[in-house]
């Protein structure tokens, strides 16, 4: 694996600097809470839309999302199925409300149409997942600089986290929205260099289509699953299903998203941002599996390491496993050669069954990959050191240090971090904005609005210490961007069902809400952990239609035996 050359360091650095500085001076000295929350009130809709899409495409998309489709194919975009319904729906319900009432977080509304008590769990359910998922989004480009610099994780989550802190603290909204737009643009300038990059470096007689064949014929391209199996955690209906409800929550109530179109300039150009949105996001999110797929297909015709995490290689091999791991190594590279006469058969069809023949040598891969991983394992407990075997999220940063040319591999590094910046700014100044907004102010009496843009500030420096410390402690889960929309499962179902009460169920009252909430979380966290432990079966998708559902029936209940509750609102 290559070191990084003083080209990409320039251009890692100074894509990641003029970030920084640009979004700090443009946006410095903000005084006025409207300025400071909310932007001032002045984004076009392109500029809404990209900072929304910036908002969810972390660094873990482009950091997991390609590995995610290397290992299971294209099937995970079916999760975003949902995400256009949600944003119609989004912006004919919410935003007309939030704008019409003019306020700065979606949890003021709950207080309006229930209580104190519902808007301040709300807002607290969103500040802890939200608080987790920062951490996370600073997590995943500190195991990237991790490979590359060979730093320690500590030392890599304070730095990134410090980054965002400086111009998120300095600028409010408008600095967050106005580096989202350039930061999309290099993520995708950069992802569309890799995409075609990879293409070009397969073997001169394998197109773009015959690529799409190995990939086909090894079960990469299967997008659409129309079953009702729920040991297959990304099908059609959890897409459209659990999905819509995800999205709706996501983007309807959670504050970090919210904060992005209440900053537009009018309630058109809010919806307009939406609905861009939601017609770009599928097929963005189809083409950065597309490219994991075709790093698949590079792999077919050039080897590929037993395991794409370095340190645990280097970890096994000075292990008393190392014997083991060298055979697997072996066994992998008999399996790579016969694999390479049985895609030159596929390819000339000189042989009709050879695409079953490709699936099977893939899979006795995957066999040994796996056999690998436990060794690892072993090898880390026997030394007492934790090392991730788990290498989907490996998978594309190490195609791009090992072949990509110098100075692109810069370029997408600024890509990865600068997708991280962007999310992690999003949630911070979130973050801060509900804190100062559903604690601070509706709890004490802040005597100007530069008291308050002043504690927002310092609210948000708080929040980024927190992300960073949740960082430092942070481990890999199976892949990082299940991980995120795992944390994001367990409450969003309960916070969307407490706004569709506030919206629909007009008989409904505070006390009944906030008691139903209570209760769902607690039973949304208890069947994640049995469906965890294997006592049930349950996606972490359906997470979200449950809890919605159970928050609604729940709530309806409790006011339908106490109708003397006289806290509605109007």
């Amino acid at each position: 694996m290559q070191t990084l050359s003083w080209i990409d360091w320039t251009v890692l650095c100074f894509t990641l600097i003029a970030i920084v500085t640009y979004g700090t001076l443009q946006t410095r000295g903000s005084k006025n809470v409207k300025d400071y929350l909310r932007g001032g009130n002045t984004s076009k809709w392109w500029t809404i839309g990209l900072s929304v899409m910036a908002t969810q495409a972390s660094a873990i998309t482009f950091l997991s999302t390609p590995g995610q489709a290397f290992n299971d194919g294209m099937g995970f975009v079916q999760f975003y199925f949902g995400l256009p319904i949600a944003m119609v729906v989004i912006c004919m319900v919410f935003i007309p409300l939030y704008y019409r009432l003019k306020v700065y977080t979606a949890y003021e509304f709950l207080e309006n149409r229930f209580d104190l008590k519902t808007r301040t769990l709300a807002a607290i359910l969103f500040l802890i997942q939200r608080g987790l998922a920062a951490g996370i989004t600073i997590f995943a480009p500190a195991i990237i600089l991790s490979v590359v610099l060979g730093w320690d994780l500590l030392t890599l989550n304070i730095i990134i986290g410090v980054l965002v802190i400086i111009y998120t603290v300095s600028g409010g909204t408008r600095a967050v929205n106005v580096t989202q737009k350039h930061q999309m643009v290099v993520i995708f300038i950069g992802m569309l260099i890799a995409f075609f990059l990879i293409v070009d470096k397969l073997p001169e007689d394998i197109t773009f289509s015959k690529a799409l064949e190995i990939a086909g014929a090894s079960g990469k391209m299967e997008v659409l699953d129309f079953s009702f199996d729920l040991n297959n955690r990304y099908t059609f209906w959890s897409g459209i299903i659990g999905g819509t409800f995800l999205m709706l929550s996501y983007f309807g109530t959670d504050q970090s998203q919210v904060q992005r179109y209440l900053s537009g300039k009018s309630i058109k150009e809010m919806q307009l941002g939406l609905i861009f949105n939601g017609i770009l996001k599928v097929p963005m999110q189809f083409f950065i599996l597309l490219v994991g797929v075709m790093v698949f297909v590079f792999y077919q015709f050039n080897e590929a390491p037993i395991n794409f995490n370095p340190t645990a290689t280097e970890v096994v091999l000075n292990s008393e496993y190392a014997e083991d791991y060298k055979a697997l190594q072996k066994e992998q590279q008999v399996i790579f050669n016969d694999k390479q006469k049985i895609i030159e058969a596929y390819m000339s069809s000189e042989n009709d069954n050879a695409s079953k023949y490709i699936a099977l040598a893939n899979e006795a891969n995957d066999d040994i990959r796996s056999e690998a991983r436990l060794l690892i394992d072993k090898a880390s407990e026997s030394q007492d050191i934790k090392i991730e075997s788990n290498d989907k999220d490996y998978v594309f940063i190490h195609f791009i240090l090992t072949n990509l040319p110098r100075g692109l591999i810069g370029l997408l590094l600024a890509v990865i971090l600068s997708a991280a910046m962007s999310s992690t700014a999003s949630e911070l100044n979130a973050l801060g904005s509900t804190t100062t907004i559903d604690l601070y102010k509706r709890n004490t009496s802040p005597k100007t609005e530069e008291d308050m843009v002043k504690a927002s500030r310092w609210f948000t420096f708080a929040w980024g210490i927190i992300a960073i410390g949740v960082a430092c402690v942070a481990n890999l889960a199976e892949n990082l961007i299940q991980l995120v929309n795992i944390i994001g499962s367990i409450f969003y179902g309960n916070v969307l069902g407490i706004f569709l009460l506030a919206f629909f169920f007009k008989f409904v009252r505070g006390n009944a809400v906030f008691i139903g909430a209570l209760i769902t979380q607690v039973l949304v966290i208890l069947l994640f952990f049995l469906n965890e432990f294997g006592y049930i079966n349950l996606p972490f998708l359906w997470l979200n239609f449950v809890g919605c559902a159970l928050v609604i029936a729940i709530a309806c209940f409790i006011q339908y035996i106490s109708p003397n509750d006289k806290t509605i609102r109007s």
